[in-house]
């Protein structure tokens, strides 16, 4: 499964990483039970918007790789403390300084149609992958490679031309199925709408914005999960979903800060449930399109950076549960500099970077004006997330003591996906992303990653940086990596593409009634497939 490989979009790889954050920790300690595992009952999720293809080579949202990542598989994945082990390889060889992995697969899996898998499969799905004909951002990693060989059914090897320390992770990248889509139009595939693959879980229904329906694979390699069924609801409103929680008619959510702190402390929730907080692996930023004329200049974003108080968004929105974000690493891990450019809150500051930038004169309104045209622009960010909204909505304020005018649109999902970040067509906007475990950030900061439904949509172009991510993801000594790495990010602090905001806590609430949920480095769900629900507790009954 393709654990931390995407949450909004892109989540990305590692070779090597020391954890330096403690596990997440259970606020109410998990029921202690003589009761053995048992199988049944099904793990009813709440998710804000609905998946847009299943397809995961084809999905750039977090809601279509969520899925994904039960009904596929990769060669490898993470163990709980972040090290690569095994998936649909059982091992593997790295020789010629690196430049050589040799894969040996397992035996007797099969996809959840009954057809066996093999080196076949993993060709196939490197072959599909690097097509220019398939619309992906998720090629890059396997252009790195030079050759690649099924040499029998269980043997599946990869050479390098130069060394690619992601090597190994980014065959984490789901296996595709080459019986049911060599030769064909993959955009067009059913497998968009109904997948088959051979992960624990084995698609069941699909109803477009309400619900999609997983039931377990009793034939799974690592043995039969014992949660019987997983149903995603869509519900895009957080507030009717923490009502949904409430009754009980979930069983599992991310929580809002206030809902962690004050709406969930009382006896119906105490008695009930089990919360999880850790620092994410996450960041929320202010991204601007630098194809917009008001944002070419970095004076302007660093302006802006100045003008935003980040603390007041992390006491006032996350409620202290969060820090501010400094780049795209996250906090005391291997990559992270925490020795870049600062941008405190100074709104003298940012008014002087404004003027310096032409923009010198107040209008009427006490709006700034450059050649007569007022600084207006517009951030959009995605319905249901009312943590996005309220920053939208504190940044306005702030900016508009500098004489920047902030409008903000809400939209639905999917549209806001499609019909604006893949089309470019937004002033700014306000999204997060997944913070790697390596700091391979090639796709979504290089210059060559800006075409339609690629990651780098804000439009960055630094040569310097896109050299840096080159080097970077072709050394292997860690040292040496953290070099370019630290760089990239005084170079990010420098340039402001992004505002980076805050790495919030993550905020799992889950219905105690599911055993078997043990916190680590990585997070909850690794072992999700272990999870459990003791016979005499079970509540639903999953028809296959």
């Amino acid at each position: 499964m393709r654990a931390f490989r995407l949450l909004f979009f892109l989540s990305l790889i590692i070779i090597s990483f020391t954890a330096c954050d403690k596990k997440p920790a259970a606020v109410k300690a998990q029921p202690l039970s003589a009761k053995q595992p048992a199988y049944g009952d099904i793990l009813v999720r709440g998710e804000i918007g609905d998946a847009s293809n299943l397809i995961p080579l084809l999905a750039s949202d977090s809601p279509s790789h969520s899925i994904a990542g039960m009904v596929y598989n990769g060669l490898v994945k993470y163990d709980k403390d972040m090290n690569i082990v095994g998936d649909l390889a059982e091992s593997w060889d790295i020789t010629a300084k690196g430049l050589v992995i040799t894969f040996h697969l397992r035996k007797g899996v099969k996809w959840h149609d009954g057809q066996p898998f093999t080196a076949a499969d993993v060709l196939y799905t490197y072959q599909v992958t690097v097509d220019p004909k398939t619309p992906t951002a998720y090629a890059e990693d396997f252009r790195a490679v030079k050759k690649a060989e099924a040499l029998d059914d269980y043997t599946f090897r990869v050479t390098y031309d130069k060394p690619f320390a992601p090597a190994l992770i980014s065959w984490s990248s789901s296996i595709l199925p080459r019986h049911l889509l060599s030769g064909k139009d993959i955009t067009k595939s059913p497998l968009a709408r109904h997948p088959i693959g051979t992960g624990p879980y084995k698609f069941k229904e699909w109803v477009a914005g309400q619900k999609i329906v997983l039931v377990s694979n009793p034939d799974y390699f690592e043995g039969r999960p014992y949660i019987d069924g997983q149903i995603t609801r869509i519900i895009p409103d957080t507030a009717t979903m923490f009502l949904e929680l409430r009754a009980q008619n979930l069983g599992m959510m991310g929580l809002t800060p206030l809902q962690y702190t004050r709406q969930t402390e009382n006896n119906l929730f105490k008695n009930n449930f089990n919360k999880y907080r850790y620092l994410s692996f996450a960041y929320t930023y202010l991204g601007y399109n630098l194809k917009n004329p008001l944002f070419t200049d970095k004076r302007v974003r660093q302006a802006i950076s100045y003008a935003i108080n980040k603390d007041e968004i992390i006491s006032g929105v996350l409620l202290g549960l969060g820090k501010p974000a400094t780049g795209p690493y996250k906090h005391g891990t291997w990559a992270y500099n925490d020795k870049v450019k600062i941008y405190n809150y100074s709104p003298q500051k940012a008014s002087e970077l404004l003027r310096e930038a032409g923009w010198t004169k107040l209008n009427s309104d006490g709006v700034l004006e450059k050649d007569g045209k007022p600084f207006v622009f517009e951030i959009v960010t995605n319905q249901g997330n009312d943590t996005r909204q309220k920053c939208a909505e504190i940044i306005q304020r702030q900016l508009a003591e500098v004489g920047i005018t902030v409008k903000i649109r809400i939209l639905e999902w999917s549209a806001f996906v499609t019909n604006f970040i893949n089309k470019r067509r937004f002033d700014a906007v306000i999204l997060g992303w997944t913070i790697p475990l390596d700091p391979d950030a090639y796709d979504v900061w290089h210059s060559s990653k800006t075409k339609p439904e690629e990651l780098n949509f804000i439009s960055y172009n630094n040569k310097e940086a896109d050299k840096i991510l080159e080097k970077g993801r072709s050394t292997f000594d860690q040292k040496e990596r953290k070099k370019y790495y630290d760089r990239f990010q005084e170079i990010l602090a420098e340039d402001q593409p992004y505002t980076f905001l805050y790495v919030p806590e993550a905020l799992i609430i889950t219905h105690n009634r599911f055993r078997g949920i043990e916190p680590a480095p990585i997070g909850l769900e690794y072992n999700f497939i272990k999870w459990y629900v003791p016979k005499d507790e079970q509540k639903y009954t999953m028809t296959r």
